[in-house]
């Protein structure tokens, strides 16, 4: 069942990825578990569920194609891998043109491949075949750019993939259910309001401190893989 609106709030993203890490504490026994961020606000609540699961930390590249002149309105998304997901409703009822669609995109692309480098350096992304994955994001209102990195993900043959998120509208949790394995959220709400609303504090994750916690998650695993041999 929905929550009422004034059910609760998180803190901040730690404080909401230690929430969640609890709600996903049945996976800690899985096989082969991988769990990827969506930066830049997915990578602290990550960050706590990874180090909860003595799971390794990832980021998963996904932009979302915000309208132009509406940027918050999401027309689809785009990831790392080429995979597109498109809002065709919002597309037809604002009569887009295909071209907008492809500038938006090739935009976004810049940034994917910037955030690449940015995150990752000359290290590769992470082989997920026959893994456990665990999608991370600070929160869920349309489920697209999810959708987006669900889609990519799948490409790639994984064993099962699970969103985990911290909060989450009723519909994107429905539309999610319909693409990945699994779909955990601490808060499912009705009315969902902004994602903001749920934090108390909300600040802008900066890529200094996505590079920081993706560095502490490989040295978390260091020191775990360390004490069990």
């Amino acid at each position: 069942m929905p929550v009422p609106a004034s059910f609760h709030r998180f803190t901040d993203r730690r404080a909401a990825g230690r929430a969640l890490a609890w709600r996903m504490s049945h996976y800690a026994e899985r096989p082969a578990l991988q769990v990827l961020a969506l930066p830049r606000g997915g990578v602290p609540v990550a960050y706590e569920v990874a180090r909860a699961l003595s799971a390794p930390l990832d980021v998963l590249l996904v932009r979302k194609l915000g309208v132009p002149g509406q940027v918050e309105l999401a027309m689809g998304a785009i990831a790392e891998s080429g995979v597109r997901v498109l809002n065709h409703e919002i597309i037809a009822e604002l009569r887009i043109p295909a071209y907008v669609i492809e500038d938006v995109a090739a935009l976004e692309q810049v940034e994917i491949e910037r955030r690449a480098r940015s995150y990752r350096g000359q290290r590769p992304p992470p082989e997920l075949r026959d893994k456990t994955v665990i999608i991370v994001d600070d929160g869920l209102a349309t489920g697209a750019t999810m959708h987006a990195a669900v889609d990519c993900v799948r490409l790639q043959h994984p064993r099962w993939i699970a969103v985990a998120v911290p909060v989450a509208s009723k519909e994107s949790v429905q539309i999610l259910r319909s693409v990945a394995d699994d779909v955990v959220a601490v808060l499912v709400v009705e009315p969902f309001y902004a994602l903001s609303y749920w934090y108390n504090d909300f600040r802008q994750t900066s890529d200094d401190e996505v590079r920081q916690l993706l560095q502490a998650a490989q040295a978390d695993r260091a020191v775990t893989n360390h004490e069990d041999t």
